[in-house]
């Protein structure tokens, strides 16, 4: 496991990714999959960066995680910001145009969609946000 401990700022962005990226490409990850990591990690951090601690500025730890069999990717978002289960939120109805669409929860849901698993628990004070994705 790997850890990269940040403060929850939107302009660290390019560096959690890049520290994520590394770990993906060690790994020979798929182009598309690396692609569809980077815009999960950049919801949630972007998330974290904009709501957990407001108006402060907090710490955010982001681990990753390879596993061998089968080969995938755990990534885990860890805060001690305001407690938030965004996978509480209903899923937004897509059937329904723009205009017609409560606001919000859309980026939560294509987190979903693109991953294989996501997972969140409140525990010691922290919010603990959890992705998986195979890589092959």
């Amino acid at each position: 496991m790997k850890e990269l401990v940040i403060e929850a700022e939107r302009k660290n962005l390019p560096k959690v990714q890049a520290f994520i990226d590394e770990q993906l490409e060690a790994v020979g990850c798929p182009v598309r999959t690396q692609t569809a990591i980077d815009i999960a990690v950049e919801e949630l951090f972007v998330n974290i960066a904009s709501y957990a601690y407001l108006p402060e500025i907090g710490i955010a730890v982001v681990q990753v995680t390879v596993h061998e069999e089968p080969l995938s990717v755990e990534i885990t978002f860890i805060d001690h910001g305001k407690q938030y289960d965004p996978l509480a939120m209903e899923d937004p109805d897509t059937t329904l145009s723009v205009k017609e669409r409560k606001k919000g929860g859309l980026g939560i849901f294509m987190v979903k969609k693109s991953m294989d698993n996501v997972t969140y628990e409140y525990k010691d004070g922290k919010n603990i946000l959890t992705i998986t994705k195979k890589l092959n």
